[in-house]
């Protein structure tokens, strides 16, 4: 089976058994958006989403965050951890939005990456989920986990791992159009059952397709 075709197999047979793929991050506007992803770094979206509900009463606009105090803000998100960047982030990245993009959210990867605390991922995942374009696929730590354990990927070392060559191996395996629902479909797999410390590998849909599985019983 030519490695094209095992991908194929493995999105349909995720895609099949998470249904119902979207975001678990709670946002409604473009600035809840980029304040919520950026808190995401690190940090469950479970937590994320409890932090941002008194947040987002707080900031509604990327001028709110641009005019903040930023020990006020570092308070409110916390519990995200790594707050003293994030809170950074949320506050020069906002004042870049106001200033050079007149307060909207860029649509493009190129605007995207020149604003302070959004790196290629984050820029991914907002493009995706706000703007429907998958002009990349999110590499978070289970979507490198599992890409290193099937072996859609050439890095095998997890801790070293390059996340933008992991990144760019899966785009040559999965069709555009579907880059988000993968990445979707592995963040919902390595919760339910490709856990890290322990995989479920007995119960895995895609076990067949998988060189960690496979070499297990050899």
């Amino acid at each position: 089976m030519i490695i094209n075709q095992r991908a194929t197999n493995i999105y349909k047979k995720l895609t099949n058994t998470y249904p119902n793929l979207k975001s678990s991050l709670d946002f409604k506007t473009s600035s809840e958006v980029f304040a919520a992803v950026i808190l995401s770094a690190q940090c469950t979206d479970k937590r994320v989403n409890i932090v941002t509900k008194n947040l987002f009463k707080k900031y509604r606009t990327f001028e709110d965050y641009a005019n903040s105090d930023i020990d006020e803000l570092k308070k409110i998100i916390h519990s995200t951890g790594f707050y003293n960047a994030k809170a950074k982030a949320l506050k020069l990245g906002a004042k870049r939005i106001v200033e050079e993009y007149d307060s909207k959210l860029p649509s493009t990867t190129v605007k995207l990456i020149t604003i302070p605390g959004i790196g290629k991922k984050v820029a991914n995942v907002i493009l995706s989920e706000w703007y429907r374009k998958n002009e990349g696929i999110a590499v978070d730590t289970h979507n490198k986990r599992l890409a290193i354990r099937i072996g859609l990927t050439s890095e095998i070392d997890i801790k070293k791992a390059n996340t933008v060559k992991i990144e760019t191996d899966l785009k040559k395996l999965f069709s555009k159009k579907n880059w988000n629902k993968v990445s979707l479909a592995f963040i919902e797999h390595g919760r339910q059952v490709c856990l890290a410390r322990k995989p479920q590998c007995e119960k895995c849909v895609i076990n067949k397709y998988c060189d960690y599985y496979n070499s297990l019983n050899k």
